[in-house]
């Protein structure tokens, strides 16, 4: 599996532009007879049986290599056991290991569950065309009742993830002379909403993530300094827990704000798994740790109602900075660990 990172280092596969990734993808999974099916850039691939489905997932998209970088970005380098390379550690380690993972498995006739393997691209943009294209076209008609999804997590169990929503938020006034007590000012309108969004908090708080954040983030207001403004747009990011859908969090802030309030968009949602699950109870028995993720990924994207986790080997503090990197060793271990952790949830459910 090692190789097989090299060869995607080696092949840029930047958002929307994963096609060349998404074909060795394919041709690893058709050479080892599995049932693969292509859906733009994703490569989705069926174990045999037709029972409930736990989804294997991992990103094969990269961002741009920003400045910084003492290597070729596309030249896999081994470096005293760390293999440095653009995607080495978010997510190629992720993806081959879920990849080595569904290999294992996927001919078996004997297992509780029926595996299913996505390389999915555009994770890092939440594009259109990644996981969300699979939630509508493939798992509306094909469910799964579990989703992994890999990450770099150190081999620890990401329980939960924050979803989140941006908000247009515009407070309005009536234009006037600042030189005279003329007009309404939005400005000071909009500080009221503002300092809402700075003090409130949420009832309810999540065991794993905490609460609610809210943090604005722009402002915008006035055309010149003698015209009292009529209008102030500001910005809010929000992060929501598993406590919450972003429908509710919505609907509260719409009830105590005056400003008007648009979301830039709803369909990046929050996710968790009970602890009671098998899967973590699994990992739980191997002295897996639990921990709720910061960050985001395709978990946001999944159908609802899905429990998912995030795993995998790496660092997730070094993704998208210069020379990333994943230790080969991180990676041969992380296979065997993942592989184990699969064993074990599938012998406690039969």
């Amino acid at each position: 599996m090692i190789e097989l990172l090299k060869q995607l280092i080696a092949t840029p596969s930047f958002s929307r532009d994963e096609g060349a990734t998404a074909d060795i993808i394919e041709r690893v999974l058709r050479d080892a007879g599995a049932n693969v099916e292509r859906y733009g850039n994703n490569v989705v691939a069926w174990g045999v049986g037709a029972r409930d489905a736990v989804l294997l997932n991992s990103h094969h998209d990269t961002v741009q290599p920003g400045a910084g970088w003492t290597h070729d970005p596309f030249v896999p380098v081994l470096d005293n056991g760390r293999l440095i390379g653009l995607g080495s550690n978010d997510a190629g380690g992720a993806l081959v290991m879920m990849l080595a993972a569904f290999l294992q498995f996927h001919k078996r006739t004997d297992l509780p569950v029926q595996l299913c393997f996505a390389a999915t691209a555009e994770e890092e943009v939440s594009g259109q065309n990644g996981m969300a294209m699979l939630s509508r076209e493939v798992f509306a008609e094909h469910p799964v009742s579990l989703a992994i999804v890999g990450e770099p997590t150190g081999m620890q169990m990401a329980v939960a993830e924050k979803g989140l929503m941006v908000l247009d938020c515009v407070a309005h006034g009536r234009s006037g002379h600042a030189a005279r007590n003329e007009g309404v000012n939005a400005l000071y309108a909009a500080l009221t909403d503002i300092e809402w969004f700075r003090t409130h908090r949420f009832e309810r708080t999540s065991p794993v993530l905490g609460d609610v954040k809210m943090t604005v983030t722009q402002i915008d207001a006035g055309s010149q300094h003698n015209v009292v403004p009529d209008r102030c747009h500001f910005v809010v990011d929000v992060r929501v827990t598993d406590a919450y859908t972003n429908a509710e969090v919505l609907e509260e802030i719409q009830r105590h704000t005056a400003c008007e309030v648009t979301p830039r968009s709803m369909r990046l949602a929050p996710s968790s798994i009970p602890l009671d699950h098998p899967l973590v109870q699994a990992g739980i028995s191997m002295g897996l740790t639990t921990y709720g993720s910061p960050t985001m990924s395709d978990q946001s994207l999944l159908p609802e109602g899905v429990p998912s986790m995030k795993i995998g080997p790496g660092d997730s503090a070094r993704s998208h900075t210069p020379d990333e990197w994943l230790g080969t060793r991180e990676l041969e271990d992380g296979i065997a660990t993942f592989i184990t952790l699969l064993e074990t949830m599938m012998r406690s459910m039969t």
